[in-house]
């Protein structure tokens, strides 16, 4: 699932304890999740789009008081942006499970708990009946929306991912479902670099952290919502502990 985007122009800078520093003119957009009327979370929708702009820092601590923008607030508190994800590619660390017609590839560490994924009796289901017309089609829908790439949905017929073409972008999320700001969404394959010089795997749908909580920087990992006994359960079910 190597994605590669204008990756001579558009990248994403991880600074030493620090924010990221997005250079190359990537489009920056605010996004608001939305649920329906049962309460799952359904898509994202457009709220606001920045002035393109050639080069930009964007808050990683969480506490900027200019955010989405840096202010420098993270040297003031010692702010610790330790990169401490797994640098495995994606396919070497997702776990597989097979449907009629589809197949799944879930990495778990990767997920910003968007709760996507949960609708209609969840993915996992869905999937053991997707010879089910109707049970396929939401199956292919949860898993192109969700933003941390942590699913991938696989048709077994042409061995094809179901993946949408997406501009490459950053969106900042916004989860009113939980009354909190989320990750960013980065769109469309923008090459990210460490702060040690090295790339990470570029990919259609990845989300950063950008509240400074999460254990899996720079990836966001739900700590803008989740408390420390949620994220240890989470872990536990998923043995990642």
């Amino acid at each position: 699932m190597i994605m590669a985007a204008n990756e001579k122009e558009m990248r994403i800078k991880i600074v030493k304890d620090g924010p990221y520093r997005v250079t190359g003119g990537v489009p920056l957009l605010e996004q608001v999740i939305v649920t329906d009327d049962a309460g799952h979370t359904r898509e994202l929708i457009d709220i606001k789009e920045y002035p393109r702009r050639e080069s930009y820092i964007l808050c990683r601590c969480g506490s900027s008081e200019n955010k989405p923008f840096c202010d420098g607030t993270h040297s003031k508190i010692g702010f610790d942006g330790s990169e401490t994800a797994s640098r495995k590619p994606y396919m070497e660390k997702a776990e597989t499970v097979e449907g009629p017609d589809l197949k799944l590839t879930d990495a778990p560490e990767l997920c910003d708990h968007s709760r996507f994924c949960q609708r209609s009796g969840g993915i996992r289901d869905l999937i053991q009946k997707s010879d089910d017309p109707e049970a396929r089609q939401t199956a292919i829908e949860e898993a192109m929306i969700c933003p941390s790439g942590r699913l991938v949905l696989w048709d077994k017929k042409t061995g094809k991912p179901f993946e949408k073409e997406f501009e490459p972008s950053i969106v900042l999320v916004h989860d009113k479902q939980k009354n909190c700001e989320g990750p960013l969404w980065v769109r469309g394959g923008i090459p990210i670099e460490s702060a040690d010089g090295s790339m990470y795997e570029s990919r259609n749908r990845v989300t950063l952290c950008r509240c400074g909580k999460s254990e899996n920087k720079p990836y966001c990992d739900g700590s803008h919502w989740m408390n420390s006994q949620q994220k240890l359960e989470f872990r536990k079910k998923w043995g990642l502990e």
